[in-house]
């Protein structure tokens, strides 16, 4: 794989990153979200599976320590970690309502001013992580494009 393609998948799975932070702000100000929009799960994000897929390959450059890529999977951890917080605050197990939370098991519900605080309580430390994993994200970049190309090509 060309350095070039590897810097693009590296930009599009920060831009997915960023995409999936904007929309459990949208949960939070009150726009109908589907409960399957924002993944849960580290791995089924867009992120998540660059990460544990092309991103692993990453570990292997010569100017890249370790640490880095052991950070960005823990702040990315914690970052889903702190949306489930959110996600349990709007969706409820509930198997009363309809044939689609009946299948799923989960319905959006409504909740009190209290809970929208805590929500927006989660949130605020959801994107201090962001904040700190897009900057990780950034120093892998840098030494990504710093390194040479027959480099990059050779870790394929």
């Amino acid at each position: 794989m060309k350095k070039e393609e590897v810097v693009g998948h590296l930009r599009a799975a920060k831009a997915a990153h960023i995409k999936w932070v904007q929309k459990a702000k949208l949960l939070i100000n009150g726009i109908d979200i589907e409960e399957g929009a924002i993944p849960v799960d580290s791995t089924e994000c867009k992120f998540g599976k660059w990460f544990y897929s092309d991103g692993q390959m990453l570990n292997s450059l010569s100017n890249n320590p370790l640490e880095c890529m052991q950070t960005i999977e823990n702040l990315h951890a914690d970052l889903h970690d702190m949306y489930l917080k959110i996600f349990s605050v709007y969706f409820s197990q509930d198997k009363k309502v309809g044939f689609f939370s009946k299948m799923f098991g989960l319905s959006k519900k409504k909740i009190s001013e209290s809970e929208h605080k805590l929500a927006e309580g989660y949130y605020e430390k959801m994107e201090t992580i962001s904040h700190e994993l897009l900057d990780e994200i950034n120093r892998l970049e840098r030494r990504l494009i710093a390194i040479s190309d027959e480099k990059i090509e050779a870790l394929v």
